[in-house]
């Protein structure tokens, strides 16, 4: 499905090295405030105290997030579970008050809103589950990027390979820079986020990559050398890349701007990976590709000349 033909390829490749340097500083700066300002981490790693209440009527999830922000809490995750009666209440460790204070406290504050609010269950969760759970979302990350090496370079070449794994870190590294930078909470649904772009940025990549060899391997554009196979490659992609990556950026904004709190960062963490993703794979996997080197001779396998001997009856 096309909803426009380009009819000349537009040349990519002409302004790769300015793009590719941009993309480096980006890349450097990020790093910068990840190391500088670190990632502004929720309870689910730091470790905090969970409080479930239920109500008898449908929770105003705003009001009772309000009413704990009054309370000095400004990392407070309110959100329902089970059914809209339900609330789950995650507040941030502090030194100067106990699990069981902060409880007696916000419940106080429940129920100066709501006599008929009761407490379900309260629960402090350590700062050894967030290290587990830090450890293992590191270990998946490192496992879903293994994967998509071994698959790139089992169905392309070792070069198209390295040049994804760089694009898909590239747009990790980006997405974690603007948590740092802007302190925005990051939590386990943000790291959700994150390596679903890894699988959404790889899946670009390899529309490119595939289009690269069918016209490598067409002896209509025999004489073309990298830089215009990667231009064709990309430019005949363009339609299908808008309509993927418009249609899922509607989807990603909604929930941006109507999910409330408790997608807000996950939704943000989409955007901008859609939003690089896109960039990535045109500007930095496509142009890595040919500053690798990468030619016809790569992905067409040379034909073996039939020895004359073969059969021959001695």
């Amino acid at each position: 499905m096309e909803l426009f033909r380009i009819k000349r390829d537009i040349p990519f490749m002409r302004h790769a090295l300015i793009l590719n340097a941009v993309s480096a500083l980006t890349f450097v700066a990020a790093v910068f405030f990840l190391f500088y300002k670190g990632l502004h981490l929720s309870i689910e790693f730091t470790g905090g105290t969970v409080i479930e209440v239920t109500y008898t009527k449908p929770a105003d999830l705003e009001g009772i997030r309000k009413s704990i922000e009054g309370l000095g809490y400004t990392d407070t995750q309110v959100q329902s579970f089970g059914t809209a009666q339900d609330v789950m209440i995650r507040l941030p460790a502090r030194k100067d008050i106990s699990s069981a204070q902060q409880s007696e406290k916000v419940m106080a504050t429940l129920k100066a809103q709501d006599e008929a609010v009761k407490l379900q269950r309260v629960e402090f969760v350590g700062p050894q589950v967030g290290d587990e759970l830090a450890h293992d979302g590191l270990t998946a990350l490192a496992m879903v990027i293994a994967g998509i090496v071994i698959y790139l370079a089992v169905r392309f070449e070792w070069k198209f390979a390295v040049s994804a794994i760089i694009a898909n870190l590239h747009d990790v590294v980006i997405i974690l820079g603007f948590f740092a930078f802007f302190q925005w909470e990051f939590s386990l649904t943000v790291l959700a986020a994150v390596l679903a772009i890894l699988g959404y940025s790889v899946n670009e990549s390899v529309v490119i990559f595939d289009r690269v060899r069918e016209t490598f391997r067409d002896r209509r554009y025999g004489k073309m050398d990298t830089a215009d196979v990667m231009n064709h490659a990309i430019t005949s992609t363009i339609s299908r890349t808008i309509i993927t990556h418009g249609s899922t950026q509607i989807m990603v904004m909604s929930m941006l701007m109507f999910g409330g709190p408790t997608l807000h960062y996950f939704a943000l963490a989409l955007t901008i990976g859609i939003l690089f993703g896109i960039y990535s794979s045109v500007f930095v996997a496509a142009a890595v590709a040919m500053w690798l080197g990468v030619t016809r001779e790569d992905l067409i396998k040379p034909v073996k000349e039939k020895d004359e001997t073969d059969g021959a009856v001695v």
